[in-house]
């Protein structure tokens, strides 16, 4: 599914109301990692923002390691963040959870250089590319090179999905359409097209649905016209 020499095969893996949104529902995280780890990820690539709103509890409880024990991209995993400004500071805690192997930073040559001491005081390898901002298709194939990674699943917000997809650097889709209609409860949704306009429509190719017991849709799609 990978070329070393160009980049990873990439997976969207999302979970949706019906009519699009990324919360106000309450998602079945077991079944939505369960179905994330058949695509025998080497890599979970997340925006700083993601990375920003996450719990990462320190000290980390006895039931993320029973719950990361699970499931073997685990071990081997990398965690990396698309993260050009500096923002995520603390690369210590993420260090410590036992959902991935070893983190990754992501930033461009505009990165302030006193955020690059501060990732290597704290041994977070870090791929620079790109001037202003991340340069993704440099920064995935500079991933397969010097960590052999081979398939990397987006589990990020709106925008950096978005990103990805108008780069053409999606392989294939996956989604989870949770059976309700969220509305105006939460304006968050899986592509955030503000300012971040598809250059032109997208093509996708129906290979699996499934219904699951709660009635929520597993579909998976191939991107055609990347």
């Amino acid at each position: 599914m990978c070329d070393i020499m160009t980049k990873p095969y990439v997976v969207i893996h999302i979970e949706t109301s019906l009519d699009g949104k990324v919360s106000g529902f309450e998602a079945d995280m077991g079944t939505y990692y369960r179905l994330a780890e058949t695509f025998e990820p080497d890599c979970m690539l997340s925006g700083s923002n993601t990375m920003l709103a996450a719990d990462m509890p320190d000290p980390v409880p006895e039931w993320c390691f029973e719950a990361a024990a699970q499931y073997p991209s685990c071990s081997r995993m990398i965690m990396a963040v698309v993260d050009s400004r500096g923002k995520v500071r603390n690369w210590a805690a993420i260090k410590k959870q036992p959902f991935w192997k070893k983190p990754l930073a992501m930033v461009s040559e505009s990165t302030p250089k006193e955020y690059l001491e501060y990732l290597k005081g704290e041994g977070v390898d870090y791929i620079a590319a790109g001037k202003e901002k991340v340069d993704l298709k440099k920064a995935l194939s500079e991933m397969a090179k010097q960590y052999k990674v081979k398939v990397v699943r987006i589990d990020s917000g709106g925008t950096l999905t978005t990103l990805m997809l108008a780069q053409g650097l999606v392989d294939e889709v996956s989604v989870l359409i949770h059976p309700g209609i969220v509305g105006n409860i939460s304006p968050k949704r899986m592509i955030e097209d503000a300012g971040l306009k598809l250059v032109k429509p997208m093509s996708l190719d129906l290979t699996h649905a499934e219904r699951m017991e709660d009635g929520t849709a597993w579909l998976k799609y191939i991107v055609k016209n990347k």
